[in-house]
């Protein structure tokens, strides 16, 4: 085998292309106002199967982007950390805010969730993306990480 040997090999593409004017974009300064911005996005299966959802932010908290991370089943799903961070640095996010739905209603977050969010966090500092909050939701209202001290 030749040092110049030629080697197929896959191109990998970055791409974000936002939809929304910067001045339209709704923003998420508090829980209140990202746990609106979920809900709207949230796919009409909210009661039924659990799903992990992410609000990438800019500087100014202004929402740049929405990302389903995984749907799952009725009390679990999977969330791949490394898929959240690429999508984040692709749209170039300052920070960004979690959510999951519990079907059966309950608000308050396993230790699974509790687990979860520290291992988010930390992996966000260490590429400077902050984890904003983290909330646990349902059509009727919301758990925020931030708002209880635990972020």
């Amino acid at each position: 085998m030749s040092v110049l040997e030629h080697f197929q090999v896959a191109e990998i593409s970055i791409s974000y292309q936002p939809k929304v004017k910067s001045s339209e974009r709704a923003t998420a300064n508090t829980s209140t106002e990202a746990y609106k911005v979920f809900l709207s996005q949230w796919s009409h299966l909210i009661s039924y199967i659990e799903e992990f959802n992410v609000l990438f932010l800019n500087q100014g908290n202004k929402v740049i982007g929405f990302f389903n991370v995984s749907k799952g089943g009725i009390n679990c799903t999977s969330v791949d950390k490394r898929v959240i961070f690429a999508a984040a640095l692709k749209a170039c996010a300052v920070s960004v805010i979690l959510a999951h739905n519990h079907p059966s209603g309950n608000l308050y977050p396993s230790q699974a969730d509790i687990d979860l969010t520290k291992d988010l966090y930390k992996a966000g500092e260490i590429l400077g993306i902050k984890i904003v909050d983290h909330l646990v939701i349902s059509p009727d209202g919301f758990y925020s990480f931030a708002d209880e001290g635990l972020i």
